[in-house]
């Protein structure tokens, strides 16, 4: 929602910051807290709804289409986008799901990038960068050279843009 405020502008979005949400507790919490008369009470409260609530369904479908939860990348892999924040939002996903991919993705209607995290076949990241298509020009063979010792049965093709996405190791020929 704060990326989206920022984007779209304040009065496209509701102020949901920490502290608009604390100066308005009561108004929009109180409903969520009945029946809770002890602290280990709180445990049972479904902040995520009282937020819902508090937002509405049309919110609610404009969040849902212009910043999703998670992207389906061109191996077929529906990968979760944490939005973090104090920075843009990142999508970690391995390096050879997203073979034959030019162009960095991006959420908001187009207006934002996703901060790319290229992982090993272990989930380590390898690169990071909101520059997909100059990774692949320039440091993908480097990576590549150091990697493919490292994981022979993952591909390694020698031209990404061409190559078959895959979250799958090599079949044995």
């Amino acid at each position: 929602m704060l990326l989206l405020r920022q984007t779209f502008g304040p009065e496209a979005w509701p102020d949901v910051s920490d502290e608009t949400l604390f100066a308005s507790l009561e108004q929009w919490l109180s409903p969520w807290l009945a029946g809770m008369s002890r602290a280990e009470h709180l445990v049972r409260l479904d902040l995520k709804s009282a937020l819902e609530a508090l937002l509405g369904w049309a919110y609610l479908k404009k969040l849902e289409q212009l910043a999703p939860t998670h992207l389906e990348v061109p191996s077929g892999s529906k990968i979760r986008i944490d939005y973090a924040a104090d920075g843009p939002p990142v999508l970690a996903v391995r390096l050879q799901e997203m073979f034959g991919l030019a162009e960095t993705p991006k959420i908001a209607e187009n207006r934002v990038e996703l901060l790319l995290h290229l992982l090993s076949p272990a989930m380590r990241p390898v690169q990071v960068t909101r520059d997909l298509k100059n990774f692949w020009q320039t440091t993908y063979h480097e990576v590549k050279k150091e990697l493919k010792a490292r994981y022979p049965k993952h591909s390694w093709p020698d031209d990404p843009w061409k190559a078959e996405p895959t979250r799958r190791v090599k079949r044995k020929t």
